[in-house]
């Protein structure tokens, strides 16, 4: 099961969080700057799962911008790497431009393919569906 998910720019800070189970607003302050932390420091040349805690980490960086998904012990770190892929190549399928002015939008995405933690949907036609209904409703 998916614990959260993370977008985070080189310089630390969270441009996006979805937290699939109930974690305290200060308490996840603390869990992304230790997160953050712990992938930011590691070299291209080490591996992207990572052992924390109680859980794994797994991320992808994109430029300046990585992603980083908390897991238990029983998902699939694989399969979790390939939907940080799909994920990011869905943005790069709806977005024309800079996507942190449509964080709406990349909301609805996430929640389109993940729900309550669990992998739901990975086809990116249907995930983008239900936004190009709004975009056509809002011409």
């Amino acid at each position: 099961m998916i614990k959260f998910f993370l977008m985070v720019n080189k310089q630390g800070q969270t441009r996006l969080s979805r937290y699939y189970e109930h974690v305290e607003i200060n308490k996840r302050t603390m869990l992304e700057a230790d997160v953050i932390k712990n992938c930011l420091s590691r070299s291209k040349d080490q591996c992207s799962f990572v052992e924390y805690k109680d859980f794994k980490l797994v991320y992808r960086q994109y430029a300046a911008l990585f992603i980083v998904v908390g897991i238990n012990e029983t998902e699939n770190e694989m399969a979790v790497y390939e939907l940080i892929h799909n994920f990011v190549e869905v943005l790069d399928k709806y977005f024309s431009r800079v996507i942190m002015f449509n964080l709406d939008r990349v909301h609805i995405i996430l929640d389109e393919m993940v729900l309550n933690g669990c992998i739901v949907e990975t086809n990116r036609n249907r995930i983008l569906a239900p936004l190009f209904v709004l975009d056509k409703v809002a011409e």
